[in-house]
């Protein structure tokens, strides 16, 4: 940890400050009965920016396992690409079901 020097009229006084890394939270995607596979697989790639291969990949898996991983993000990224999951599927008439989870908690 270094310290940061800051200058007061008096003196000068050094503070040392731990920066933290910020908390990374996994998007989930969970299965129903309701929404098609190709929505769910241009979802993740319209809004999470994956390749069709990748999209494919994770769509199979929440197929499969009920819930798959879009993404990890930090907390603000996170909540707007669930927002923004959750608007597209209210739009296009799907339950799809968007959350987050922290990483390791």
């Amino acid at each position: 940890m270094t310290p940061i020097p800051m200058t007061t009229p008096d003196a000068d006084i050094f503070v040392a400050t731990a920066l933290k890394e910020p908390r990374n939270y996994q998007v989930l995607l969970h299965n129903d009965d309701y929404t098609t596979m190709e929505f769910v697989v241009s979802i993740l790639m319209e809004v999470f920016l994956k390749t069709a291969e990748q999209a494919t990949a994770i769509m199979l898996a929440v197929h499969k396992r009920g819930v798959g991983i879009a993404g990890v993000y930090p907390l603000e990224i996170a909540e707007t690409k669930v927002a923004a999951v959750r608007e597209k599927a209210k739009e296009a008439g799907f339950p799809l079901r968007c959350t987050l989870q922290e990483v390791g908690g």
